[in-house]
């Protein structure tokens, strides 16, 4: 048992949530074409947004509301998110936080029973909750120099927008908060759904957002919290949104490769598999991307990762 949680950091609680149910016919489209045909096809696509959310679109919590269904219950927050044909729920429950896990690793063994008691699913899943958690963070001293993770991912997904949309953006699309934050969330989401589960997923962004903002479940928020757009509840809200499209997203690539804790990471099947995560930021957003190549240092270097990570689970 104390192994189990000597195991367990706060760190892998970095991004989370979900649902399920068929993806519209241009979805299913964009999924299905070839790197070369995804870049033609980009500029056909219609500017108009689908589905995923940019923090950068909205001013208050009232805007994001207005297309956004949040219900709040006694002990939970409902989030009801609707885009065409398809709809996203995002439920956040009241539950153990990253604050127990923390307390738990720090203290002794009564501490660490007890949270084994009320959450048995972490302990059970802690290689995977390991896994994720090296995923989701730069080890350097144990995969070696130019260590890769989620963040450089999506970071590189972004410096691969084609240059004629980075010049018609805002520029505070650029920042943080605008695509590199919804780039992180989705595609973290999508890898954690295909490699494990969407529960698994499901978990870690419960323990997180209990952690990183209580008062999510409650709706009851501080004028500072309200008016805090950098990491107030719109973006978090937005954030659990988010998430969930990443888990759709991840489900349809896990079905496309057939992925599972024993594939194997092939330079080429990491290159297909996030040019068809850019593909469908191109269906979602209207912008266009240089693919990754089966030669790219990030591309080779994240497929060893998980590989040697899946060795271990």
């Amino acid at each position: 048992m104390m192994d189990a949680f000597r195991l367990m950091t706060p760190l892998f609680f970095l991004f989370a949530l979900s649902c399920g149910q068929a993806p519209p016919v241009s979805y299913t489209r964009q999924m299905s074409l070839t790197v070369n045909d995804s870049l033609q096809d980009t500029h056909l696509a219609s500017r108009q947004e689908h589905e995923a959310l940019l923090l950068t679109r909205f001013n208050s919590l009232a805007e994001l509301k207005e297309v956004v269904d949040i219900e709040y219950t006694t002990d939970e927050v409902m989030l009801n998110y609707k885009s065409g044909n398809r709809e996203v729920s995002s439920v956040l429950r009241s539950g153990v936080s990253e604050d127990e896990f923390m307390r738990a690793r720090r203290g002794g063994v009564w501490a660490k029973v007890q949270v084994a008691l009320m959450t048995p699913y972490a302990v059970v899943n802690r290689n995977n909750l390991m896994a994720i958690e090296n995923l989701g963070r730069r080890r350097p001293w144990d995969f070696g120099k130019g260590d890769v993770a989620f963040y450089d991912l999506a970071e590189t997904m972004v410096k691969n927008i084609l240059p004629e949309d980075l010049a018609a953006m805002p520029e505070k699309d650029t920042t943080e908060k605008g695509y590199l934050n919804t780039f992180n969330h989705i595609t973290a989401q999508a890898i954690m759904t295909s490699i494990f589960s969407e529960r698994l997923a499901d978990f870690i962004a419960d323990v997180h957002e209990r952690h990183n903002m209580p008062e999510l479940i409650t709706g009851i928020f501080t004028e500072a919290q309200l008016k805090d757009m950098k990491d107030g509840p719109t973006d978090n809200y937005i954030d659990l949104i988010n998430n969930e499209w990443g888990q759709e997203l991840g489900k349809i690539l896990q079905s496309k490769y057939q992925l599972s804790t024993s594939t194997i990471w092939t330079p080429q099947l990491m290159a297909d598999y996030l040019n068809d995560i850019q593909g469908y930021y191109s269906w979602t957003f209207g912008i266009g991307f240089t693919p990754f190549r089966t030669t790219d240092e990030i591309v080779t270097r994240f497929a060893a990762k998980i590989n040697l990570l899946l060795e271990k689970v």
